[in-house]
């Protein structure tokens, strides 16, 4: 392996210690497990459910293009990790412990974090209101994937790119209203 891909590993699988340590606090713990398991979709749907709710045939239709954005990011994504077969950092570091069991096998790239960006991006470009909300939350969701030792930064940093080229690429097929 080249010293400078080795050092930018290194470098990473530090951070990855460093960041799953704040989980040794139950309160850190508390709160991105609780992050990470409505990231796993129960946070979407419900948002898909309100915007119906509250906002009648737009929210619907907003909601439509969330869950087609969302079923492209989850063949992306799957597709991606059966490509890279990236080994999870708890995995590849017996000193990093898994807070939460992984739904999958595979590191890269985060499958929350691509959903999270993705999401939000499509979601604040028909309510921007909502930024207080969602990007608070998906920040959260991204941050957890590291500190619970399911995901390198790397896989969390690729994850946000894939998920804003998504939401970019669904926003310009079906523009906002």
């Amino acid at each position: 392996m080249n010293v400078r891909v080795r050092r930018l590993s290194d470098r990473e699988q530090a951070w990855c210690l460093v960041a799953n340590r704040w989980g040794t606090r139950s309160i850190v713990r508390a709160w991105f497990r609780a992050v990470s398991r409505l990231g796993d979709g129960a946070f979407w749907y419900a948002l898909m459910a309100a915007l119906i709710v509250f906002d009648g045939w737009r929210g619907l239709a907003v909601s439509a293009q969330l869950a087609a954005t969302g079923l492209v990011a989850l063949l992306l994504y799957r597709k991606l990790k059966r490509w890279t077969r990236r080994p999870r950092p708890f995995a590849a570091d017996g000193r990093i412990r898994a807070w939460v069991a992984p739904l999958d096998e595979f590191s890269f790239p985060s499958g929350h974090t691509l959903h999270a960006v993705a999401f939000t991006m499509v979601a604040l470009a028909h309510y921007p209101g909502l930024a207080p909300l969602l990007l608070p939350f998906a920040a959260s969701v991204a941050a957890s994937r590291i500190v619970l030792g399911l995901h390198y930064p790397s896989d969390v940093l690729a994850a946000t790119g894939i998920g804003l080229a998504l939401g970019t690429l669904s926003l310009w097929i079906v523009a906002p209203a």
